[in-house]
């Protein structure tokens, strides 16, 4: 375990929230060169990072003491809310750090919470991702970020071994993009369940079709890595069913607050609201194929 907390560029970075996507994005960092202090609720799942160089912190103010950038990797708005500020994180930060909230959060908080830290003299951007536990392992996630610019190009060694990010905006603009991000998942995996269940009545090979129609008007990463799922009907979850509802949630207030209709969003927010009140919110969201089969009074698929 390092004992110094200087980054390879002398910044240092404390790591809030290291769960499936957390703890990845924090051994990239390490990875770089970077010095990465980690704090998670459940401290079992911040240790294993020890052995890659990481300090594990007892507090969230205890790991954001002396840091120059904070990561968060948390649950939801209220998560966030809670460890910034109900847990005296931001009273621990010096005047000049900057928060780079990557969880999932509705636009509105993370303006909130920027404001909040403005106040302090804190800088903040809300930086969401896409790209599910491969893309933060391999440092592929797509990130989205809202912010003013200056401080955005600033971060950019901090990004980099993470993923490629893009300023979408100012504040809370990066998490609207994160919205509309899941509005396209969540229909398309939809689209592509559907489509294995019809194949699969008809008396086709979902595997076969699903090779088929590669490279097509129809590719994308929900069909090579969701679809792959659901042929191998493997639901451990990546992207959690849950997670996707709340962001789905989070659209669709969105989108009432801009005086917005989203009928396919609405659709599916639909049939993800009943799969997770049945109990499968900690399946993959890929899973939504067994919901929906269920409606179709199937059991199963062909393999």
């Amino acid at each position: 375990m390092t004992s110094s907390r200087e980054g390879h560029d002398g910044r240092r970075i404390a790591f809030l929230g290291t769960g499936l996507m957390g703890a990845p994005m924090a051994r990239r960092l390490l990875g770089a060169g970077f010095a990465v202090t980690v704090w998670n609720r459940d401290p079992g799942k911040a240790e294993p990072l020890a052995g890659d160089g990481a300090i594990c912190a007892k507090t969230p103010a205890d790991a954001v003491s002396g840091a120059d950038v904070v990561i968060t990797m948390l649950t939801n708005a209220e998560a966030v809310k809670d460890v910034l500020f109900d847990r005296g994180a931001a009273d621990a930060m010096a005047p000049g750090t900057t928060v780079i909230d990557m969880s999932s959060i509705a636009p509105h908080f993370a303006r909130d919470h920027s404001a909040s830290l403005a106040d302090r003299d804190i800088h903040h951007v809300d930086a969401p991702v896409s790209g599910g536990v491969v893309g933060a392992e391999a440092g592929t996630l797509a990130i989205m970020a809202g912010g003013d610019k200056d401080v955005v190009d600033g971060l950019a060694d901090v990004f980099a071994p993470m993923g490629r990010v893009t300023r979408v905006g100012p504040s809370g603009a990066g998490q609207l993009a994160k919205l509309a991000n899941q509005q396209i998942v969540a229909v398309t995996i939809g689209a592509v369940a559907e489509a294995m269940m019809l194949i699969e009545a008809g008396g086709g090979s979902q595997a076969a079709f699903r090779d088929a129609i590669r490279g097509g008007f129809a590719e994308s990463r929900i069909l090579e890595l969701h679809g792959k799922r659901m042929v191998e009907r493997q639901f451990t979850p990546g992207g959690s069913s849950s997670n996707q509802l709340k962001d789905l949630n989070a659209a669709m207030e969105t989108a009432k607050t801009l005086s917005l209709t989203l009928p396919l969003t609405a659709a599916v927010h639909a049939e993800f609201s009943e799969f997770v009140a049945n109990g499968n919110g900690e399946k993959d969201h890929s899973g939504l194929l067994l919901h929906l089969e269920e409606k179709n009074a199937r059991s199963g698929g062909k393999k």
